[in-house]
């Protein structure tokens, strides 16, 4: 729509895309014309895309282009075609030649002045490209609400940022591979309120949150050495009943946010936080790592340590030991016991580990296949390792869950097998037992699934991630009510939980009748598109036909080949009437 101003100038709404060619510098010292072309060719691609989308490309400059489009819907069905082609034709660049593109995108007033465009809308939209990660497409808050309901695409939200000659901060959302991942994909939530109150909560006196340990000097792809420190004694930390801890996932979302430990141990709610920092050089490490007591703001011990790599082990017990002792808690041998877990053969399998880690918790496709790789390689240095094999496990559970391969009974039958060898090596690593309790719920081994989530949980009492997939386990052995409680302790555990948390609650809810808090409590989801066949059958429940179709229809855009009968065969409940109940709500939405 076109309006006027005041002034005579023409004012439109309109969806603002920008991109522009990552290290185009670079790439332009190393070979001038061969980049020139490539760009060139590549910007012809968009110019026919974006006619497809009804847009229309404003200008080029050597190494990008700015766009406009009648809606917020084309403007991103648009990117998201436009990435999958780059990536099409990188496929026969040499090494080293591909093009990468990043893209920023907002909906909001256009002014035309003469013969130029101006305005506000357009500076955000080019200030949120330049905040893009290479290969990666990024939304303004406007763009989401507009197409977050409309569109089978995954969001991930990168919170409220401050941008140079921009008065407001702007809601940036990282567009994702895949919708059902992305509802994986821990990370800072949109509707989150500020710091939370921490008085009178006995609860904080025990709570603790284990920073990420900044990496510095030596080669940043070793940086995997404080990314396994920061978690292992998040881990170790987690296996006391009487500690509250963050929970990893969480506290990595603080790794590029500009805030002291002591603001970030008040936004959690927590009264103990710790950092510290890894250098490494040659086969040695030093460590300085600190524990501060918010309440109190000081800092109740600190300390440097100057070790062996090869010690590594020896000093994550000693470090952990030292933190418990040091917030004067009680610890009786078995739980000093169950602290410690039985370290790989060498440092190199322990390595591929952690460098796997990086890569699955993307959650895509070829993030896991890249994290199974690296297990694989630990696996090779220690063919005993059973963190390896519980992590390994993990992949294939992930494998079957989105049908990334052909064959998904051979792959929930080798995790179910991964796990159990990991549980023979290792019976105190809850990661086993948790990956064991995930194959037997699928192949609707209910009792066994329960045993083996019961045992995880007794050994890491503070894995919010474990406790949502055990609470999604209760709600298909016909246990909602158990399971609503153990996921809001996951949510208190894990503040940035996944919408997966979400997508479980909702699920129990509607197990138990309760239709309308169903509704509510997934239509908190940023990725609402798995969410919706629980609205359909919800709304179905409720006789609100309009309502329950017009989500079935959702359904249908996102799962093209969507059928009954083989969602019956896949869900994994123990009782017929929870399926029956299930499918009556979706026939009734037409489904």
């Amino acid at each position: 729509m076109v309006g006027e101003t005041r002034d005579g100038l023409k004012r439109r709404l309109a969806a603002i895309v920008f991109a522009d060619v990552v290290n185009y510098s670079r790439m332009m010292g190393d070979d001038e014309v061969g980049t020139t072309l490539a760009v060139r060719s590549r910007l012809s691609e968009f110019a026919s895309l974006a006619e497809k989308h009804s847009g229309e490309i404003v200008s080029t400059a050597g190494d990008g282009v700015f766009l406009l489009f009648d809606s917020a819907v084309d403007a991103v069905a648009f990117s998201v075609a436009a990435q999958s082609r780059v990536g099409e034709m990188n496929h026969d660049a040499g090494a080293g030649r591909e093009i990468i593109f990043r893209f920023g995108i907002n909906l909001g007033d256009v002014l035309h002045a003469g013969d130029g465009l101006t305005g506000e809308s357009i500076n955000i939209a080019s200030r949120i490209e330049a905040f893009s990660e290479p290969g990666h497409i990024c939304i303004s808050g406007s763009v989401y609400d507009s197409v977050s309901n409309k569109m089978s695409i995954g969001y991930e939200y990168l919170g409220a940022q401050r941008f140079k000659n921009i008065k407001d901060e702007i809601d940036v959302f990282q567009i994702h591979e895949n919708p059902t991942s992305a509802a994986m994909t821990a990370g800072l939530r949109r509707e989150r309120k500020a710091t939370p109150s921490t008085a009178g909560d006995p609860l904080i006196d025990q709570s603790i949150v284990v920073l990420p340990f900044a990496y510095q000097g030596g080669v940043q792809s070793d940086s995997w050495f404080a990314d396994g420190l920061t978690e292992d004694i998040t881990t170790c930390l987690s296996k006391f009943q009487q500690f509250f801890v963050i929970s990893r996932n969480s506290a990595y979302i603080y790794s590029d946010r500009k805030l002291s430990p002591q603001e970030t141990a008040r936004e959690l709610g927590v009264r103990y936080v710790v950092n510290g920092s890894v250098r490494k050089a040659g086969n040695r490490i030093r460590i300085t790592i600190q524990l501060i007591d918010v309440i109190r703001d000081r800092t109740i011990w600190g300390e440097q340590y100057n070790r062996e790599i090869d010690d590594l082990f020896d000093l994550q017990d000693e470090i952990t030991q030292t933190i418990v002792s040091a917030t004067a808690a009680k610890i009786e041998s078995s739980e000093l016991e169950r602290l410690r877990q039985i370290p790989p053969a060498n440092m190199a399998a322990y390595g591929y580990v952690l460098q796997g880690q990086r890569f699955i918790f993307s959650y895509t496709r070829n993030g896991v296949s890249q994290a199974r790789q690296l297990y694989e390689s630990a696996l090779h240095n220690d063919p005993k390792y059973a963190r390896a094999m519980a992590a390994k496990s993990r992949t294939l559970n992930l494998d079957w869950r989105y049908n990334w391969t052909p064959e998904p009974d051979v792959a929930i039958q080798n995790a179910l097998n991964l796990a159990m060898d990991a549980i023979e090596l290792d019976s105190l690593d809850a990661r086993g037992f948790g990956e064991l309790g995930f194959a037997h719920l699928y192949r609707k081994e209910h009792d066994a699934a329960i045993s083996a989530y019961e045992r995880a949980v007794r050994l890491n009492p503070n894995d919010a991630d474990l406790m949502s997939d055990m609470a999604d386990a209760l709600a298909h052995c016909g246990r909602s009510e158990e399971a609503i409680e153990l996921l809001e302790k996951a949510m208190r555990l894990n503040p940035f939980y996944p919408d997966q948390y979400i997508w479980h609650l909702g699920g129990a809810y509607f197990n138990l009748k309760q239709y309308e808090k169903a509704i509510s409590t997934i239509r908190t989801m940023q990725n609402p598109s798995e969410g919706r066949r629980i609205l359909a059958a919800s709304y179905g429940h409720l006789g609100l036909r309009q309502e329950a179709e017009r989500e079935a229809a959702e359904v249908l855009k996102a799962h093209p080949n969507f059928n009954l009968d083989h969602w019956v065969s896949v869900q994994p409940d123990k009782y017929p009437e929870d399926v029956d109940h299930f499918m009556e709500g979706l026939r009734r939405a037409g489904l």
